[in-house]
């Protein structure tokens, strides 16, 4: 036989958080603590299907009106409509005066590859692949894998962490928008920033917005945690709400993973923001073309359990409910966290801990730091120091304060 024409291709190294997942799950020790993966956790450690989403899947399987049949290429009308409203409000200036679109796509990773693909495509002329695209430092690893699969040649990192303080480098980052040539591309946190839970303030996203709108830079807004950030879909999106005031138009990639928990449905929309209703009509007509080729068609179950709640004043309030249920055992877990780690006298200092944000925490651990606390304690968290409160329950918040208190202590 010959060789296999596949015998070149070179083994790609594991995606660093599904790798962590499955070494959590080959281990034997009892102590062993999970904050790695991304995901909600219930006060036992378990995942939690929202009642509102039980509630609404019994009355999808009730509903013999409902087939199998192809959504419109673009998505469940309702649902696009829906989730474009919840992320620019009911009052939105922007949906009345119709230059608002969207696409339904496969998560919040599908709703970036989509925008990214037709702004290599179709964004200020017609071949953008030298378009220098702005992401945070650090940030999702995604953001640069995506942008960099559709073409992109040029992607650049701007100030966001400043490590010393534990919090936002505006100055760094407002200087390298300065700098940054015009029609470039920012890929910006609508919230709940990834992995830093450090989310700039209303008056500093305001300087923010001057500075983009001087130097004609875009905006593309991820929102991958509305409403489970602070437990208000109106604060956590406030700065994407902020720029529409603004008259950016505006790419704002949707994700319902989380504040559904539909993290295997892959719930996404892209919301286009235009200057007017022609606009945005000939933007959705190429995104159509791209998505033909891409999945055809999304999936309807996922979108239906969100069209359908977010349609239903009762139903909605309810997920308000939910939403704030999670948010706020995130915020209790980072207060105790914090309290634990000051009563333990742990050095260095943990306000940053209560002063983030949704899921994750920066913690400020250094990788020998976390070794450490991956080989000799069990406690699972990315390499960068991130943790995923959720993982921390009432039964563990000791043994993991306890653990980091030793690691600063012991390791430098």
């Amino acid at each position: 036989m010959a060789a296999s024409i596949f015998a070149a291709v070179p083994a790609s190294p594991p995606v660093a958080v599904f790798k962590l997942t499955a070494d959590f799950r080959e281990d034997s020790d009892s102590r062993k603590v999970n904050l790695g993966v991304g995901a909600y956790r219930t006060d036992e450690g378990q995942p939690w299907v929202l009642p509102v989403v039980k509630k609404v899947e019994q009355m999808i399987a009730n509903d013999n009106s409902l087939n199998h049949e192809y959504l419109p290429i673009l998505g469940l009308p309702e649902f696009r409509a829906n989730a474009s409203r919840i992320a620019l409000g009911d009052d939105s200036p922007a949906i009345k005066e119709k230059r608002v679109g969207s696409v339904q796509s496969l998560g919040g990773t599908g709703a970036l590859r989509i925008g990214a693909e037709f702004l290599r495509r179709w964004y200020n002329g017609n071949n953008n692949t030298a378009t220098p695209v702005y992401v945070s430092a650090p940030s999702w690893e995604n953001h640069n894998s995506v942008f960099m699969d559709a073409g992109f040649k040029d992607i650049r990192t701007y100030h966001y962490w400043d490590a010393a303080k534990r919090g936002l480098d505006l100055q760094g980052l407002l200087n390298d928008m300065e700098k940054a040539p015009e029609f470039s591309i920012f890929i910006l946190h609508a919230c709940a920033h990834n992995p830093t839970g450090t989310d700039p303030t209303p008056e500093q996203w305001k300087q923010i917005a001057a500075v983009m709108k001087r130097r004609s830079l875009f905006p593309f807004f991820d929102s991958a945690y509305q409403g489970f950030a602070s437990g208000s879909l109106e604060k956590d999106a406030w700065a994407v709400r902020y720029f529409v005031s603004e008259g950016f138009e505006l790419f704002c990639a949707q994700s319902f993973s989380k504040n559904f928990g539909l993290y295997n449905e892959r719930v996404g929309n892209l919301t286009v923001v235009g200057k007017d209703a022609d606009n945005v009509q000939r933007v959705l007509s190429q995104m159509e073309k791209i998505v033909r080729t891409t999945w055809s068609n999304p999936p309807s179950q996922g979108a239906r359990i969100v069209a359908t709640t977010l349609a239903s004043p009762q139903l909605f309030d309810e997920w308000k409910g939910n939403v704030k249920t999670m948010a706020d055992r995130v915020l209790l877990m980072r207060s105790e966290l914090r309290s634990r780690l000051e009563a333990l006298g742990t050095p260095g200092t943990w306000n940053h801990i209560t002063e983030q944000i949704g899921m994750f925490s920066f913690t400020g651990l250094n990788p020998k730091q976390v070794e450490y606390m991956v080989k000799e304690k069990h406690i699972y968290l990315m390499a960068s120091g991130r943790i995923n409160m959720c993982g921390l329950t009432t039964k563990n918040l000791d043994y993991v304060a306890k653990s980091i208190h030793e690691a600063v202590t012991k390791i430098q």
